[in-house]
C-alpha cells in the first residue's frame, strides 16, 4: 500500500471579542470570563459580524451561559428472534441497569454511566448507552463501553445476535430529533438582556425589529422548509469555526446546529435573546487538542485548569462556544433587519481583504 502524503490545512484564524460571560451557580456551574475567542474560518466577514455582538452584549453586562446537561450516547443494535423476544429484551435490559453500570464504568476510570434506554422496530432492539465522558467529547469512550455492554447482554440473551455497535439511534453527525430530546454532547443555552438604546447604538435596529425577523425567519421559514428541531440564522457557522479552533471533530456540527434562537421585547422595551444548542459535542483532551495551537488556545480560553472537577473544563469551553454562537446569531439578525446592509457589509470587508 502507497504510504499516504499528510500535512496540515491552512484556515485564516482571528480571536474576536470581548466575549463576556458571567459566573454561572445554578445548572452544571461554570465561572466568570471575559476575552476574545478564536474562530477559524474562510468566511472572514464572520469575524466582523462576531464581534459586534460581542461588543453589544458585552456592554449589557454579558451572557449567562447554563450547561443543563452533560452526556456522550452511542446506541448498539441487536436481532432478537422475533418482535415478542425483542420486547422481552429490551425490559430485561431495563431491569439490569446497575449491572450494566459496572461493565461500562469498568471500561474507564472517566465513564459514568448515566442510563440505557431502549427502543425496539420489529424484531431489532436498540440499546442507546449514555455516559458522561469528563474532559473528553467522548466518542471512543462511550463505544468501547457500549462494546462492552454488548457483549455482556450477548453472553446471557444468547438467542440474540450481534447486529452492530452503532445502530444510528445515537445520532452521531446526522441530522435527528432524538439528541434534541435525549441529549448527546453539553446542552447549553446562552441568553443576554440588551437596553433599547445598545440595540439602536451597536446593532443599528430595534428589539421589535429584531423580535419579528426571528419569528419570521427563524421559525416560521424554518418550519415550511422543513427544518429538525432547528430554527436560527447561522448557528453553523460560529460552531464550525469555533470547533477548528479549538481542536473539535467539525463533523458534529451537524447535530450542534439544531440551534433554537429566540428574541423577544421586554416589558421595558429592550431585547431579550437566547440561543439553546441540545447538542455540543466538545472536550478539552483527545485527539487534535495536543496540536500546538490548539492548546494555546484552551490555555487562553482557560479551558484547561489543573484540579477542577473532572468535565468542567468541557462545560465552560461549551459555555464560550454557546456564547459565540448567540454573538453572531444576534449580529446576523440585527444585519438583516435592515435592507441591503448584510450585502454591503460582505462585498466591504471581502474586497477590503483582496
Amino acid at each position: 500500500m502507497r504510504a499516504r502524503e499528510t500535512g496540515v490545512a491552512e484556515v485564516p484564524l482571528a480571536w474576536v471579542g470581548p466575549v463576556k460571560v458571567g459566573d454561572e451557580t445554578s445548572g452544571m456551574g461554570g465561572w466568570a470570563w471575559e476575552g476574545a475567542v478564536p474562530l477559524a474560518t474562510y468566511e472572514t466577514p464572520l469575524w466582523a459580524s462576531v464581534e459586534r455582538g460581542a461588543h453589544a452584549t458585552a456592554r449589557a453586562g454579558g451572557l449567562r451561559c447554563v450547561v443543563q446537561d452533560d452526556r456522550m450516547a452511542r446506541s448498539v443494535m441487536v436481532e432478537a428472534p422475533d418482535a415478542a423476544g425483542a420486547a422481552d429484551a429490551a425490559r430485561w435490559l431495563e431491569a439490569h441497569q446497575d449491572e450494566l453500570r459496572a461493565v461500562a464504568e469498568g471500561t474507564s476510570r472517566h465513564a459514568k454511566l448515566l442510563a440505557v434506554r431502549t427502543e425496539t422496530a420489529g424484531r431489532l432492539l436498540y440499546a442507546r448507552i449514555e455516559c458522561a465522558t469528563g474532559e473528553a467529547s467522548g466518542h471512543n469512550m462511550v463505544t468501547r463501553a457500549a462494546d462492552a455492554v454488548l457483549g455482556w447482554f450477548l453472553e446471557r440473551r444468547p438467542e440474540c445476535r450481534y447486529g452492530s455497535i452503532s445502530g444510528n439511534w445515537c445520532c452521531d453527525k446526522k441530522v435527528s430529533a432524538v439528541n434534541g430530546l435525549m441529549g448527546r454532547g453539553k446542552r447549553v443555552t446562552a441568553e443576554a438582556v440588551l437596553e433599547r438604546r445598545l440595540v439602536e447604538r451597536y446593532l443599528h435596529t430595534t428589539p421589535e425589529k429584531i423580535e419579528r425577523l426571528c419569528w419570521g425567519k427563524n421559525w416560521v421559514g424554518s418550519a415550511l422548509a422543513g427544518s429538525v428541531r432547528s430554527a436560527n440564522a447561522h448557528a453553523a457557522n460560529m460552531l464550525l469555526a469555533f470547533y477548528l479552533a479549538t481542536g473539535q471533530d467539525a463533523a458534529n456540527i451537524v447535530e450542534g446546529s439544531q440551534c433554537f434562537t429566540l428574541a423577544e421585547t421586554t416589558e421595558d422595551g429592550g431585547l431579550r435573546f437566547s440561543c439553546t444548542l441540545p447538542s455540543l459535542v466538545m472536550g478539552t483532551v483527545g485527539n487534535g487538542k495536543g496540536l500546538p495551537g490548539v492548546e494555546a488556545a484552551l490555555k487562553r480560553l482557560d479551558c484547561a485548569r489543573e484540579g477542577v472537577e473532572d468535565g468542567a473544563n468541557a462545560r465552560q469551553l461549551a459555555r464560550l462556544c454557546a456564547a459565540t454562537v448567540l454573538c453572531g446569531e444576534l449580529s446576523l439578525l440585527a444585519a438583516e433587519a435592515n435592507p441591503g446592509e448584510l450585502m454591503a457589509a460582505h462585498l466591504r470587508m471581502e474586497r477590503s481583504q483582496e
